[in-house]
């Protein structure tokens, strides 16, 4: 039986301690929180029997065996290196750091100390993304040769999720003081993964341009200095050859929480769209490229980030997506928000 520690209290812990709460072969046996009633509501909730407020003081513990780092993102990196020089396999909330540096250390360290380590990119758990990877490897739709992927949200128009001009949860996105990278940093590592992963071939060379629209009088909000950026527009080149467009906004009416990613190859083509809790697949290829036919393809289940590092910590056998996938997505991030609102001529990343 796997001994998990949760490390963090907020919204997404939640969804982590009701993830593997059905699991098999996983049991979690403590939390780490460093305010006291967040820690006794979360623990009570979940049934949980440790409580700690310092992560120090579940190590000296010693009870337990690996933990899932759902802290803010500016914690991931020291909390994680923690669990790490103490043996602890980690699944780590996205992204991995805050910088391309700081992830590579804990991916070195990682790697060095032979612990499993995992990133949380949910988005693996659509089946529509694990079947198009199949689709390309497979040689049906010939070599990729130009792409489309988005990621559009649009809760700075819409109150489908609430008001972010009044809520926390919201506000901390918006502003780099309050350790957020923006939609680059909160929607860039899944949009540029989804596409990437799909298209089985990785970004070689890139170019980019992140923007941040001024939203009320003063451009801050309570203490929130809205400064993050909003939207990201960027161009690359993947490993084969091809070109393709990525871009994500909180801007985008209409559009709750969308991925969506055309792949366009010699001999025909897969288009794709998933909200994190349902995806779709759709190919032309063979006689439909002449009419123009798209036909849904029948996708089977595959097994969520969760289950996969459960099954990772049992085998002894890493699993993806692991610290080296997120640390080399971190370094086009890092590219991305260096050149802000400025384009730049492009970098080549091989």
């Amino acid at each position: 039986m796997i001994r998990l520690l949760i490390i963090g209290t907020g919204s997404m812990a939640r969804q982590h301690a009701l993830a593997f709460r059905v699991l098999e072969g996983i049991e979690i046996v403590a939390a780490v929180e460093p305010h006291e009633d967040r820690l006794n509501a979360f623990c009570e909730e979940h049934d949980i029997p440790q409580k700690f407020t310092d992560l120090d003081d579940a190590i000296r513990w010693n009870g337990f065996d690996a933990a899932t780092n759902v802290t803010p993102d500016v914690f991931h990196h020291p909390l994680t290196m923690r669990l790490i020089e103490a043996g602890k396999h980690v699944l780590c909330e996205k992204p991995l750091a805050t910088t391309y540096p700081l992830a590579l250390e804990m991916t070195e360290a990682a790697e060095r100390r032979g612990v499993i380590n995992m990133v949380n990119l949910t988005y693996r758990a659509s089946p529509a993304l694990d079947k198009a990877r199949q689709i390309v490897l497979s040689g049906e739709i010939g070599e990729i040769r130009h792409f489309e992927a988005s990621y559009l949200q649009s809760w700075l128009v819409s109150h489908y999720w609430g008001d972010w001009r009044s809520e926390d949860r919201w506000l901390w996105r918006l502003s780099t003081g309050h350790g957020s990278h923006g939609v680059v940093g909160d929607l860039g590592i899944h949009i540029i993964d989804f596409a990437t992963y799909a298209a089985a071939n990785d970004i070689i060379w890139m170019e980019s341009r992140a923007k941040t629209f001024h939203k009320v009088d003063g451009d801050s909000i309570n203490g929130y200095v809205l400064d993050a950026n909003d939207s990201f527009a960027m161009s690359v080149e993947l490993t084969n050859g091809a070109l393709g467009v990525l871009h994500a906004s909180r801007w985008a009416t209409g559009y709750a929480n969308t991925l969506r990613l055309d792949l366009f190859g010699s001999h025909g083509a897969l288009q794709m769209t998933s909200d994190g809790r349902k995806s779709w697949l759709g190919k032309c290829t063979g006689t439909d490229i002449d009419t123009q036919t798209w036909r849904e393809v029948q996708c089977a289940p595959v097994p969520s980030v969760y289950q996969r590092f459960v099954n990772a910590v049992q085998t002894g056998v890493n699993a993806d997506p692991a610290f080296r996938r997120a640390m080399k997505i971190q370094r086009i991030l890092d590219l991305c928000l260096e050149a802000g609102d400025r384009s730049h001529g492009g970098v080549r990343l091989d």
